[in-house]
């Protein structure tokens, strides 16, 4: 069983649709493949995430409040990267770690 019209007018028609169809499809393909590229782009020159981070309090002096291994999901949005010595300096000075990603245990920080 043959899909296609007999007559030569219509299956000129058919050609100049199917070329039509194809040409929105080309375009499409296009765009998502700028898209995926800007993407990848952007995930490229993303900044890596810091070893450790410090949490900051809500309000006007926006006080220290814990201490979080770098990535950790308990971090607020409040936070900055900090090197080693400020994690371990924060600690000491009783910035609470935090419980879930325990970065004194990571620092061989031992209280007492």
């Amino acid at each position: 069983m043959n899909d296609l019209p007999p007559d030569l007018p219509r299956l000129r028609t058919l050609e100049t649709w199917l070329a039509l169809q194809l040409d929105q499809v080309r375009q499409r393909i296009s765009a998502v493949e700028q898209r995926e590229q800007e993407r990848q782009r952007g995930i490229d020159a993303r900044p890596p995430v810091p070893d450790w981070v410090l949490e900051h309090s809500i309000g006007v002096d926006r006080a220290p409040v814990a201490v979080h291994v770098g990535g950790c999901h308990m971090a607020g949005k409040r936070v900055r990267g900090i090197p080693r010595d400020m994690a371990l300096r924060a600690l000491t000075e009783g910035i609470d770690a935090c419980s879930h990603c325990r970065p004194d245990t990571g620092l061989g920080f031992v209280d007492g």
